[in-house]
């Protein structure tokens, strides 16, 4: 018997991969985060699976449906949306297996933030102008962050920064992020990314808050925050010049 933690991806269900698609499907057991997962996938499921929606669930309840499934020899799918290295507190769920001697295994899925950059058709590490992404939260109602992972020590190294878990902080984030990036500097409010209702706000660190307050947006969005966003200048990667050599393309004599 194994639990599979699956990343299911960002909403769109064809953004699952392939394996996390057939684990789904050979379970006999299926646990998934139903708001955040498509139906769709769950769908998936084989007529005779046994599917529970883990939304309502703590996490004693959901490791009692584990032990449970245990018992029974029967393999498990844990679906998590976006990818579950992030944000995904599956940390916590594989301790209490590993207390109870459960085996498991890890499935990636396609988070939100490359979903988002996708959708837009935007590169997050351009030459000159950007070359590190960030991936952060901030502290609203969820686990405190830790010491030096406050948006101002982030903001310094000036890296593109994808924000999760803070559309309702987002008065704070701009506050701590207009004095280094610049009232002027791009930002994207990606919501629901991959699902049929995703929509996109544009704006800067000066006009934002104000324009996803006027969308009514207080969950399920992702902040990114970059001169990446906003159509800058950038020089050409050395990857294709034609005077980068390299294994598979040495210099001509």
């Amino acid at each position: 018997m194994k639990v599979h933690f699956i990343g299911a991806g960002p909403g769109a269900p064809d953004l699952i991969t392939v394996r996390g698609l057939n684990l789904i499907r050979r379970c006999p057991v299926v646990l998934y985060a139903g708001s955040l997962v498509p139906p769709e996938i769950v769908a998936e499921a084989a007529p005779s699976a046994q599917v529970i929606d883990t939304a309502p669930l703590d996490l004693d309840q959901i490791i009692a449906e584990i032990k449970a499934a245990h018992a029974r020899d029967l393999d498990v799918a844990r679906v998590h949306s976006g990818d579950p290295s992030l944000y995904g507190a599956i940390a916590e769920q594989m301790r209490r297996l590993d207390a109870l001697g459960i085996a498991y295994d890890v499935t990636p899925g396609v988070p939100a933030f490359a979903a988002a950059a996708a959708a837009l058709a935007t590169e997050l590490t351009l030459p000159d102008i950007s070359q590190t992404v960030i991936l952060t939260r901030t502290s609203v109602r969820s686990s405190a962050m830790p010491n030096h992972e406050d948006l101002t020590t982030l903001g310094r190294s000036g890296a593109t920064l994808a924000i999760h878990l803070s559309v309702t902080n987002l008065a704070h984030v701009v506050k701590e992020l207009s004095p280094l990036y610049g009232d002027d500097c791009p930002v994207v409010v990606a919501f629901r990314v991959g699902w049929p209702d995703q929509s996109f706000i544009r704006g800067t660190l000066a006009d934002i808050r104000a324009k996803v307050k006027e969308a009514g947006l207080t969950r399920t969005a992702l902040i990114l925050v970059g001169r990446v966003l906003g159509g800058a200048e950038f020089t050409d990667s050395r990857l294709y010049a034609s005077d980068h050599t390299h294994i598979l393309r040495p210099g001509k004599e």
